[in-house]
């Protein structure tokens, strides 16, 4: 599928991976497998893997993000943080620059043996080098849902704070994942909401770049990309016709040629607006 802003390939994403220049994208943002024995591409892949062979996999896949990145582009990476922590080292050694962990709240935790109720999911945020780009993203001041005033309590100094809203900060507690079917493009598995992957792309981003999403799971990288008006390019090992009408539903008139701004990311660049063949 391609629109007047991005480019999506039903491919393994080390597919795609081959197929591009090192140093062409701006941003990527990744929800990969989290080795729970979910089934992705129709079984083709494997997500039950020993512990060695799922990271080993996941190393593949970040150095080929790595290498994609431009110099001080940025890498979010959506994870448990069971993974996390070893994907960060993992990202350190290989140069990057740690600027957050960023935790998301996850709502209806349930017992776990021997182990504290798991109440977050992990959002990696590195970059190569220091960022190009850094926006600051404001969110409303927190309202009681019943009573209609500030849940908290600014010490006096309301009338201080930017009339834009409050600074974003590391922690999200309105990012739990969409699990009705009315509000998912694949109803069997979680799904980001696009909030998520529109904050990583509104804080490290401009218009005119170009974001990375190589586990399109349900497309809302993608279609949060489009509403911010960035280039996107991904790929998804699974059927990707849930994301097909999920443009055809949210962005009827931006099916068409794929821009020239994302051919230009291709080791051999198609003619103008024929789609780059993997």
């Amino acid at each position: 599928m391609s629109t007047d802003r991005g480019l999506l390939y039903e491919a393994d994403c080390f597919q795609l991976f081959g197929a591009l220049k090192s140093e062409s994208v701006d941003s990527v943002c990744a929800d990969p497998p989290f080795n729970l024995r979910k089934e992705y591409g129709n079984g083709s892949v494997n997500d039950d893997l020993d512990k060695p062979d799922y990271l080993d996999w996941s190393y593949l896949w970040i150095d080929e993000c790595v290498r994609l990145l431009k110099p001080g582009g940025s890498l979010f990476i959506y994870i448990l943080p069971q993974w996390g922590y070893h994907f960060a080292a993992h990202l350190e050694r290989k140069g990057m620059l740690f600027r957050h962990w960023i935790a998301l709240s996850m709502k209806g935790t349930f017992p776990r043996g021997r182990k504290l109720y798991p109440a977050h999911y992990a959002l990696l945020y590195f970059s190569k080098g220091e960022p190009k780009t850094f926006n600051h993203v404001r969110l409303p001041v927190p309202k009681c849902r019943h009573c209609g005033k500030d849940i908290k309590d600014y010490g006096g100094h309301r009338k201080y704070l930017n009339p834009l809203g409050l600074n974003l900060t590391d922690f999200w507690d309105d990012t739990a994942p969409a699990r009705h079917q009315k509000f998912k493009a694949r109803w069997h598995v979680n799904e980001l909401k696009p909030m998520i992957p529109s904050r990583c792309i509104e804080i490290s981003t401009g218009p005119g770049d170009l974001v990375l999403d190589p586990f399109g799971g349900g497309g809302s990288t993608y279609e949060a990309a489009q509403r911010l008006d960035r280039y996107w390019l991904g790929s998804e090992v699974s059927d990707v016709t849930p994301i097909v009408e999920r443009f055809e539903r949210n962005f009827p008139d931006s099916l068409g040629n794929v821009p020239q701004r994302i051919a230009a990311a291709f080791k051999a660049a198609p003619p103008d607006g024929a789609v780059p063949v993997l």
